[in-house]
């Protein structure tokens, strides 16, 4: 399996144990935006070859707690403290292997701004935007601002740097459903396309394409819930400003380490959490539900690099997760890939998918998604796009997963307005290994790649190893070559049935 190397995103000093004799390639790391003044979340590589392991992990030279995922939280520690962790792999025949320690201090005790104080009201027929906006504005840097037990109803707000919107367990931040609180409209992007449209209920940052963020150190978290204005707003928006004018309910541009972690999130206008040029984001412990919300997709990473997407559950109305990075002669042009994009410990009840485009034009890369089930997922897995699109899809890693269906896309009946890119994308280096398959619908091919009809531009390089399938399955492989399968079959040891079109090195 190809080591993906992802970002490493605070001011950290990583120090070998004195146990370990070479660099920290178990790339332990910690999350975006997760180290606070009591709490950090650490990432680590999923260590193969060792059986079935454990994570241990140490908290200045003392076991803190165990893991068997690749992704552990340590609470509980003390304001403004220097703090050395460590981790441990200990594997089912009793080896024990130190790994490498990450030394941190963490954050300075901020101060908590109680909406309550600036003038907000437990009571749906009260609209608090006035006060939480002066709750936010008045925060300073390390602040808190605090939304306590009850329903909240708001429009539009805009977050800053350093500070954290903590949302109590038992508390409701509800989105309005009047359009005008979502005015004025701002520039972003949507669908692929840099326009104007309607603020989001959670708003951060100004969209430039220079690379700069102008929005750092945020955090959105607490246990609680945010629902949007939904249907009702959503199909306002539509009516009034066109389809594309929609908010968010959470929408990033231009951000830097920013965590969102530990909510409900639903009842968006369209997409649920968007984030556009931004850089070191994380979204982890998060409950999304947009099943009947109109283009209701969970999270949606576009021209954004260094992703960790964990621990969190999907059950939407349109594509669950969608790596974009703009569309056609514009997202071309701009070329601001999204790259980086780790996708571990993830449940997807309902949704389209876990889509890499449609919108991909200024390419794509480095996506790890790991240790993840798809339920129901109308499309599965897939990577689309249309000849129109240009940009490329490559390096992608699929690694023991549950999934129902493995697509690829070249041809879409949808969202492919406007003129085309100069040239077709370029869709390349995919690994798909240990999937289980074997709950596969039959009555249509289990797994579906398709290249482009151009000798330059065909699918290429993807190999499939030790995946279950169910029987009587069948493979499609249309324009694409050095394709590999092992160990592609039944419980049963049944192979599936290959139809081939266009293809040139393909084997099984």
């Amino acid at each position: 399996m190809k080591k993906y190397q992802f970002l490493l995103v605070v001011a950290l000093i990583i120090t070998a144990d004195a146990f370990a004799l070479s660099p920290n390639k178990y790339n332990l790391l910690i999350a975006p935006g997760t180290l606070t003044e009591n709490a950090v979340t650490l990432l680590w590589d999923k260590q193969y070859n060792a059986g079935n392991v454990e994570y241990e992990v140490l908290l200045n030279g003392k076991l803190s707690g165990t893991a068997a995922k690749t992704n552990f939280t340590i609470t509980n520690l003390l304001p403004n403290t220097s703090y050395t962790v460590s981790l441990r792999l200990k594997n089912d025949k009793g080896n024990v292997k130190q790994l490498y320690a990450v030394k941190f201090k963490t954050a300075a005790k901020g101060k908590i701004y109680n909406i309550l104080d600036y003038g907000a009201k437990d009571d749906t027929a009260f609209k608090n935007t006035t006060a939480i906006q002066k709750a936010i504005n008045a925060c300073t840097t390390g602040g808190t601002v605090y939304i306590p037990k009850g329903t909240f109803v708001s429009g539009a707000l805009y977050l800053k740097s350093n500070m954290t919107l903590y949302i109590e367990k038992g508390a409701t931040l509800k989105g309005a459903v009047d359009v005008e609180d979502y005015l004025p409209m701002y520039l972003n992007r949507f669908e692929g396309w840099e326009l104007k449209t309607y603020a989001s209920l959670l708003n951060a940052g100004t969209l430039n394409r220079n690379g700069t963020y102008n929005v750092k150190n945020l955090r959105i978290t607490g246990g609680g819930t945010i629902s949007g204005g939904g249907k009702k707003l959503g199909n306002a928006m539509w009516t009034t400003g066109g389809e594309r004018s929609r908010g968010r309910l959470i929408c990033l541009v231009n951000c830097q380490d920013v965590c969102i972690s530990d909510l409900t999130i639903t009842e968006p206008s369209s997409w649920t959490i968007h984030y556009i040029y931004s850089d070191n984001i994380t979204c982890h412990n998060l409950d999304i539900i947009t099943y009947g919300i109109r283009n209701g997709d969970g999270i949606d990473p576009d021209s954004s690099t260094g992703s960790y997407i964990f621990n969190c559950s999907f059950d939407n109305g349109d594509d669950c997760i969608a790596i974009k990075s703009g569309k056609n002669p514009e997202g071309f042009y701009v070329g601001k890939p999204t790259k980086n994009v780790r996708i571990t410990d993830c449940d997807f009840i309902r949704g389209h998918g876990i889509s890499i485009g449609s919108e991909m034009s200024g390419g794509v890369s480095d996506v790890l998604v790991q240790d993840c089930k798809a339920g129901a997922l109308i499309n599965g897995l897939q990577i689309k796009g249309t000849k129109e699109r240009g940009g490329y899809v490559r390096n992608v890693t699929v690694v023991d997963c549950q999934l129902l269906k493995i697509t690829v896309f070249s041809k879409l009946n949808y969202n492919n307005d406007g003129e085309g890119a100069p040239e077709p994308p370029i869709f390349e280096n995919f690994i798909f290994k240990n999937i289980d398959l074997s709950k596969a619908s039959v009555k249509e091919p289990v797994i579906n790649i398709n290249g482009f009809n151009d000798p330059a531009h065909r699918l290429r390089n993807v190999s499939f190893s030790n995946i279950l399938l169910p029987d009587s399955a069948k493979v499609i492989i249309n324009d694409a070559e050095k394709i590999n399968f092992t160990g592609v079959k039944s419980a049963s040891g049944a192979k599936p049935e290959y139809v081939i079109t266009n293809g040139t090195e393909i084997i099984y």
